[in-house]
């Protein structure tokens, strides 16, 4: 009896490694399939090349610019989200700083649409590219507040760039409203006001254009750029951050984590986020994972020298 007591013992002994053994190699065979449901950070959306500080969902880039950008899978179109609506993302140049977006309900020469205007959260990270110009159409010059002149308050038109409206108003589209072209006014508040904000409601205005490049044919309104351009930094230095540069030269996506301290992760290709790049071969020992049956909602954090030290102990 006691003979069969201490082979037990040793059976249990030499059982319980091999649990352990079994579960690490069962990771380190299938990691993609464990991790690929929680990867959400790409590279690209559509045809436009994502870095940071975007990203492409929930948790991707950087922190600050999270609420704002995202990539519409069903579309493949990176969408700009603000207080007054959702603009795709016509191109992204990383050496200037800028983004350029479309809004769906302007106006451009080839067609004219009533808008109820445009505007930036007070506390996004952007503002307006000096590029951007806003041309108010059809305008009611009895009531509109950018016709309200006096001594101690400018008019919110820019007499200066009236050429922008004579030109304009060359589009059959612009000139088919029917209102003159005393209608239309440059709008030359800077950033849009301290609200970044153009109402077209409260400014008794029925549509509006935006171009942010005139590619040296001003008097060509079909030439011209039309869409919003918008500046942003990184941070108050403006510096790129060098654990996010050595992350994408890896092919990975610069994240961040979504548990109290915003820590920041290296999402790579095959699903599995690390604290450096994904310069690594096969597994990462930093890999984070969901796993089947650890309680609901719990994260464990295991590593190679994790599962030998666990080894050891049982050992």
């Amino acid at each position: 009896m006691k003979h069969m007591r201490s082979k037990r013992r040793r059976n249990r002994s030499a059982s319980s490694p091999g649990v352990f053994l079994f579960f690490f190699l069962a990771l380190h065979s299938f990691p993609e399939k464990l991790l690929a449901q929680d990867q959400s950070c790409k590279s690209t959306c559509g045809n436009i090349h994502v870095q940071y500080p975007f990203g492409t969902g929930s948790g991707c880039g950087d922190l600050r610019f999270a609420p704002y950008l995202c990539c519409d899978e069903d579309k493949q179109q990176l969408l700009l989200t603000t207080h007054s609506g959702s603009y795709p993302v016509l191109s992204i140049d990383y050496q200037n700083n800028l983004l350029y977006i479309q809004d769906p309900s302007m106006s451009t020469c080839s067609c004219t649409r009533p808008s109820g205007g445009f505007g930036l959260d007070w506390d996004a990270p952007f503002t307006f590219a000096d590029s951007t110009v806003f041309v108010l159409l059809d305008c009611d010059t009895s009531s509109s507040p950018v016709y309200n002149t006096s001594e101690l308050v400018s008019g919110l038109c820019d007499p200066g760039s009236s050429s922008i409206c004579s030109a304009l108003y060359l589009c059959p589209a612009v000139a088919g409203i029917g209102s003159p072209v005393s209608t239309c006014c440059i709008y030359s508040p800077v950033n849009l006001g301290p609200a970044f904000d153009m109402d077209l409601r409260k400014l008794n205005c029925n549509s509006y254009a935006a171009v942010y490049g005139f590619d040296a044919q001003r008097s060509d309104p079909g030439s011209w750029r039309y869409g919003v351009a918008l500046k942003y930094r990184f941070n108050v230095e403006n510096d790129y951050p060098e654990m996010c540069r050595s992350c994408e030269r890896s092919n990975g996506a610069c994240a961040f984590g979504v548990g109290t301290y915003h820590s920041f992760a290296c999402s790579c290709p095959n699903g599995v986020n690390t604290s450096t790049d994904c310069f690594f071969p096969g597994w990462s020992t930093g890999a984070t994972l969901k796993s089947w049956f650890f309680p609901p909602g719990a994260w464990w954090t295991l590593s190679v020298a994790t599962v030998m030290a666990l080894l050891e102990r049982k050992l």
